[in-house]
């Protein structure tokens, strides 16, 4: 019997056996050490034979190849494998009984209670978080109380750059480099109508050319 079978990953190869166990809160991971398979090593050296004498002995290196796919599933050197890295972990995690489900001990087990973060939450860091939480909802509500566009001139057409020089702007009512006016009229020679926005090219109340 051997647990762990729902917060695993297998590394396996085909040189060899390794298993990565992860917290089910956090996420981090522990990896067991890498276990050598002693049969694989003696089946690479059947394929060398066989590679250098051919004949009965590439045959059997040839039968290797199929050998080498059943451990790639269920196979009793994986499971023995597993129960090893199983022994080698397990002094990392517990598992909570509140939620079953295995956490690591240095981040996410409350030692106090006996359970996991999770279910039963440390009452400082709780505090700190709903500290927190106040503190940045009275900062919110501080700043919509606050006027900040007071100084801000909503009549005044803004403009991205100064029609006398080109320079971007970020608004108001003279150009920061040149000092020109950002709100240069555009007046219409025929009827002297000064309603036409800078770019135009035919006045929009008589229709002559600017």
């Amino acid at each position: 019997m051997v647990p762990f079978t729902d917060n695993f990953r297998d590394l396996s190869n085909t040189e060899g056996y390794q298993f990565e166990f992860y917290c089910e809160r956090c996420g981090n991971g522990y990896r067991s050490a890498f276990q050598r398979d002693k049969v694989e090593m003696g089946r690479g050296l059947l394929r060398a034979v066989g590679s250098l004498f051919g004949g009965a002995a590439e045959d059997l290196s040839r039968a290797t190849e199929s050998w080498r796919y059943d451990r790639a599933t269920n196979s009793p050197a994986k499971d023995k494998a597993l129960t090893a890295a199983v022994q080698e972990i397990s002094p990392s995690f517990s598992q909570c009984r509140g939620c079953s489900d295995w956490m690591c001990k240095t981040q996410c087990w409350n030692e106090e209670i006996g359970q996991c973060l999770r279910c039963s939450p440390s009452v400082a860091e709780e505090v700190a978080r709903a500290q927190s939480a106040a503190q940045r909802d009275q900062i919110w509500e501080k700043a919509r109380q606050k006027d900040w566009t007071a100084d801000v001139d909503v009549d005044t057409r803004a403009k991205l750059n100064c029609p006398s020089c080109g320079t971007k702007v970020d608004g108001g009512k003279f150009c920061s480099a040149c000092g020109g006016s950002l709100a240069v009229p555009v007046t219409c020679g025929g009827c002297g109508s000064t309603a036409n926005k800078p770019g135009a090219v035919f006045c929009s109340d008589c229709g002559g050319k600017l």
